[in-house]
């Protein structure tokens, strides 16, 4: 190559620095906490800028900084700078306007765009284009990461169009389009494959770098809304337009013009016959006006939308890795990512890195992957300021691990067999929805690391999320679509036979591929669990109503490892058609056919102990407790633990309960009969090396449910448990061989080793900051058996609370007072129950507290037959349930009552007694859910017995009543609040 011509190259490139220097850098954007996190993370605009837009300005990823109002949106104008303000709203309405013109007159000029969920504009507002003192486009929001991607570009392209097409003579494409509807569906179409065909034209390019430098020459689109504006735009870069896209229908003369488009391109063609030009339209028959121009036409509501526009930047408009070499330029290898190039600079030779180090290609290709920062700290290391090349490639190795880890933390990243990174944290395969669960565990993972100072105070714990891999919901659309199983759907279908349907059905090759692949790169136990698009949103929820898996993920055999793995999706899959499920859809006017299944595969937490591994405690968390005692309020929130694997907590064994802020107050555990009764007696645990040949997926077969009297040698038994020394009838804060082992879990909830308690109150009060709601939160915990090591803490899963039916915002309004027959304002619990028929009360005109004996015998028969018939009951009654003192209360064992639904205590003048809370009484209606009212403390509590005595008597005896009802009783419990109340008359949902 001749000198003139290097130098002619040389400076062009020298120019590409040049371009595009106004960049989206700080987005600040205007809604909800959960839209936000849905833009950034879920959609993931980060990591679409970074691995699809590569190269398109080798600049980092915008930055979200998210608000809640108008008014907090002023007060960061004050001390940030900002590029783009994104505004999101359900409707455009004069708000969303009146907010954007607030915002230009606390920054003029900077860019606001407006999403909204509402498709088309309203005929009583003017068109939005008008409104430039407020809004400078509007999209129709659908949740797509493209349509994001598409405003940040778009407004980059508006900022840099004058320098760019003046330094370098870039191409500029003109779009014309005033629908936020089809400008939401074309634009983000237009920058996908402008980019594709882009790097198309240039992957000959010199070397790496001139190619990367070269993609910031590519063309830029700038929008037109109206034909004034369009024509500005053309007469403005009439000498680098490129081609021009352009609706029929848009506004001139400020109203809308059936025919703009076509005037818009004939005046085009008229002044540049060499300009390609495309006419859009909803309406096919535009196509001969299109020829007239001509122009060619393109149907806006065609199925091969995408396709046409591609050809058109194709065929009308004409549109890699670090290589590591020798010195004599020989090539060595090559890496695609940080992760490869880390690897293989352990390997390379000396001389290749002292080249690569002296050239400063390290920081060069880092500069080109976005990572700016790593790439400012590699650049100014020399060889010479090292004692050897081999500290120096251990230093460079050292940095890129921080720098790798430290970026994938709180991100969501591809599965990739080639690529695929062993300390990525979440990973997903599939390009679908990752479900419910999996979203509310991938927004956790992400405050995790923007709330790292929070955590601080907890340096004995290791808080994390488990490594997870999400295989998202266009997986199961395939298998289903595979195996044609639609018709599992039918309701007569019973859980057994849609279960024998789906475990013959093979799954799709390529999620069968990927999840070998993925075997390959893991050696731990996993938990295979459910994540559907309903299953724990706020409103509607299913969650509860699928399965989790376990499985050891240690057979000697390959196959046998997929197999099982196989099996356990299949279950999960089998479960969205279980009729539970099913039933739940039809009450709450969903159909089932809505429901699409994403799975969680998910990292075990626990240890190995002998030939068991299960962590040394599972828990649920909440943010509210609907049965608080003592000192505690509802918000201070409850926990239940367990020993092992979390299903005796999900199951409703014997647990722990506590509340966080306050540990220390156990009604359990009241006595030491309380303890021995009340404590956990067996726990589940995965067994590890077994030599079965039997792959299925189901807890008998892949879980042990074991007694904690045999665990008594391994660890997690002997830190948790006290022991009971029969001779004294006393037990001991200590692990002893010489006594009987009693988990009391002394060491965290009395003595405090750990902040356990403390660190889950903060996690609930992160999560609920950062769903804007109450919060559940299931986690597990892992000791270590070294004091000097830390413990480690996982968040299994974050839900809102009322993504559980039971804990949904239950609202008593003012009417529902007036109906009332019971109005307490001391209720425990949250309920909107319409299920139970019977109600049995004391009568309280013939009530002797010397009789308490013979009510308890008589209430133990009328029970008795209520549970034969399965029929749930309401309680009334005097004084303190439960009580050993039968003058303080009617001496029910838990066998009298044991069918109740719910419990209502009332005063009685023969009675002066506490409520039933601090004994195993109140345990039992907590830990079982049952709702407790105690009417008569409050002035405005109230009991109708005229109106109990006039219902229909099923059974009655000489102190005792049982009634029933044609219609359900209605009781509602509002557990925020703890009111409650129980309704004559039955009303709306």
């Amino acid at each position: 190559m001749h000198s003139k011509q290097k130098e002619k190259l040389s400076s062009r490139f020298k120019l590409f620095h040049e371009l595009m220097p106004t960049k989206v850098q700080h987005i600040l954007l205007i809604s909800t906490s959960y839209e936000a996190w849905i833009m950034e993370e879920d959609s993931r605009i980060s990591e679409q800028i970074v691995n699809e837009y590569r190269g398109l300005n080798l600049s980092r990823p915008p930055r979200l900084t998210w608000v809640s109002s108008l008014a907090e949106a002023l007060a960061h104008f004050a001390d940030q700078p900002f590029d783009l303000v994104i505004t999101v709203s359900p409707s455009v309405d004069e708000h969303a306007f009146a907010l954007g013109q607030e915002i230009k007159k606390a920054k003029p000029g900077i860019p606001v765009v407006l999403l909204t969920h509402q498709e088309a504009l309203p005929d009583s507002f003017p068109a939005w284009h008008e409104q430039k003192q407020s809004i400078d486009l509007v999209f129709y929001w659908s949740g797509q990461a493209d349509i994001l991607l598409a405003i940040v570009k778009s407004v980059e392209d508006r900022f840099n169009a004058i320098p760019d097409t003046r330094t370098a003579g870039v191409r500029i494409i003109l779009f014309v389009e005033d629908s936020p509807y089809y400008l939401s569906l074309l634009l983000p179409i237009l920058y996908k494959e402008l980019v594709v065909e882009t790097q198309a034209v240039i992957k000959e390019g010199l070397n790496e770098e001139h190619r990367l430098l070269s993609m910031r020459a590519r063309p830029k689109i700038l929008l037109a809304h109206s034909y004034e504006r369009a024509v500005e735009l053309y007469e403005q870069f009439k000498p680098y337009v490129l081609g021009v896209i352009s609706d029929m229908r848009f506004p001139r003369n400020h109203a809308l013009d059936g025919m703009a488009g076509l005037q818009l391109l004939s005046h085009i063609k008229r002044d540049r016959f060499d300009i390609p030009l495309l006419l859009t339209s909803s309406e096919s028959h535009n196509a001969d006006l299109a020829q007239n121009i001509p122009a060619l036409f393109i149907d806006k509501n065609a199925p091969s939308l995408q396709e046409n526009i591609k050809a058109f930047l194709k065929n009308h408009l004409g549109f890699g890795n670090f290589v590591f070499r020798m010195p004599d330029g020989t090539a060595y290898d090559q890496a695609a990512n940080l992760y490869a190039l880390e690897k293989k600079l352990e390997t390379i030779p000396a001389e290749s890195f002292l080249f690569h180090s002296r050239h400063n290609d390290f920081s060069r290709w880092f500069y080109t992957l976005a990572e700016v920062e790593l790439a400012s700290q590699v650049r100014p290391l020399h060889d010479s300021s090292f004692e050897s090349v081999e500290s120096y490639r251990r230093h460079l190795i050292r940095m890129i691990k921080e720098k790798r880890i430290a970026r994938q933390r709180g991100v969501i990243v591809n599965f990739d067999r080639d690529r695929f990174d062993p300390d990525i944290n979440f990973a997903k395969t599939g390009n679908g929805s990752l479900g419910g669960k999996a979203r509310g565990l991938a927004f956790f993972s992400a405050m995790l690391h923007r709330n790292r100072e929070r955590l601080e105070p907890f340096d004995q714990f290791d808080i994390v999320v488990p490594q997870t891999l999400v295989v998202t919901t266009d997986a199961f659309d395939e298998f289903i679509n595979l195996n044609k199983l639609h018709d599992l759907t039918r309701e007569d279908l019973t859980d057994e036979a849609v279960l024998a349907r789906v475990r013959k059905s093979p799954l799709p090759t390529r999620l069968s591929a990927q999840l070998g692949d993925y075997l390959r790169t893991v050696n731990y136990p996993l938990a295979v669990r459910s994540s559907s698009i309903l299953e724990d949103a706020q409103f509607r929820s299913y969650a509860g109503l699928y399965h989790t898996c376990m499985v050891a993920n240690d057979h000697s055999a390959f196959q046998f490892r997929l197999i099982q793995l196989e099996n356990a999706i299949r279950r999960v899959y089998a479960s969205t058609y279980f009729l539970a499920p099913k039933s739940f859809s039809k009450r709450v006017g969903n159909q089932i056919e809505q429901e699409k299944m994403a799975v969680i595969l998910q990292q075990v937490v626990g240890s190995r102990y002998g030939s068991s591994f299960y962590p040394a405690i599972s828990g649920v968390a909440q943010s509210l407790n609907y049965y608080p005692f003592s000192a505690m309020k509802p918000e201070d929130g409850i926990v239940s633990i367990a020993l092992g694997l979390g299903k005796s907590v999900m199951e409703g064994e014997k647990i722990l309960r506590f509340s966080p802020r306050f540990p220390e107050i156990l009604p359990q555990r009241s006595t030491i009969p309380d303890i021995l009764n009340n404590a956990q007696q067996y726990f589940y645990a995965l067994p590890l090396e077994r030599t079965t040949t039997n792959p299925e997926a189901s807890d008998a077969n892949t879980l042990d449910r074991r007694s904690i009297a045999e665990a008594t040698d391994e660890f997690p038994v002997r830190y948790l448990s006290s022991t009971y020394d029969p001779s004294e009838e006393r037990i001991r804060d200590q692990f002893s061989p010489l006594g009987i082992p009693v988990l009391t879990f002394a060491a965290i909830i009395k003595y405090r080793a750990y902040p356990l308690p403390q660190a889950i109150m903060t996690l609930l009060e992160m999560g609920r900051e950062g769903l804007g709601c109450p919060v559940e939160i299931e986690f597990a915990v892992d000791f270590p058996q070294k004091a000097s090591g830390k413990a480690r803490l996982a968040v299994l899963q974050l839900r809102p609370m009322s993504a559980r039916e039971e804990m949904l915002e239950v609202d008593i309004a003012g009417d529902e007072y007036n109906q009332a027959f019971c109005i307490c304002h001391q209720a425990l619990g949250n309920t909107d129950n319409r299920t139970m028929y019977d109600l049995v009360y004391i009568r309280p005109e013939t009530f002797d507290p010397s009789k308490t004996i013979e009510i308890a015998r008589q209430l133990g028969k009328i029970n008795s037959s209520l549970v034969k018939a399965a029929r749930k009951y309401i309680l009334i009654g005097p004084g303190r349930w439960g009580s050993a003192d039968h003058f303080l209360g009617i001496p029910v064992t838990w066998n009298d009552i044991g069918g109740v639904g719910a419990i209502v205590e009332t005063v009685h003048p023969s009675i002066n007694a506490d409520p039933s809370q601090g004994s195993h009484f109140f345990h039992n209606i907590a830990s079982l859910g049952i709702n407790y009212l105690n009417v008569g403390i409050h002035p405005e509590d109230r009991i109708d017995w005229q109106y109990l005595a006039g219902l229909t008597v099923a059974e009655e005896t000489e102190h005792v009543v049982h009634v029933r009802r044609a219609a359900p009783f209605v009781l509602r419990v509002d557990g925020r609040k703890r009111m409650g109340v129980l309704l004559r008359q039955q009303p709306p949902r």
